[in-house]
């Protein structure tokens, strides 16, 4: 059982940028691919990034958004910049075992998720 907790959430105008974290407890994060995902209301929850070996991205973030994990302390982490309102969702941390994948339904651990509100 992995548990997962995100941190890094806010209000932040267009442009802006925020760094989410997640934090899974157990010991062997490194064996996980570790995602994000986010649903903004009304709608499906949408892929944004993994990072197992290699980093992947939704085509509407890449080169705005940065993937990266920190095994010693068991955490991902979602750099976003150059935010738009259109960003606006929660954003929940996910993991499953290898390969990395961008369907939701193939994770395992979810975190509770964590509110990025971007203004016009």
């Amino acid at each position: 059982q992995v548990q997962l907790v995100e941190s890094g959430g806010g209000l932040v105008q267009a442009g802006g940028s925020l760094r989410l974290s997640c934090v899974a407890s157990g010991r062997t994060f490194s064996s996980y691919v570790m995602g994000w995902f986010r649903q903004a209301p009304g709608k499906e929850r949408e892929f944004v990034a993994a990072i197992s070996g290699l980093t992947h991205y939704s085509g509407s973030v890449k080169g705005r958004f940065t993937i990266s994990r920190d095994n010693a302390k068991n955490t991902v982490y979602l750099q976003m910049n150059v935010l738009k309102p259109e960003d606006t969702a929660v954003y929940y941390c996910a993991a499953k075992y290898w390969p990395a994948d961008q369907d939701a339904s193939r994770y395992l651990y979810w975190g509770q998720g964590t509110q990025v509100t971007v203004s016009s």
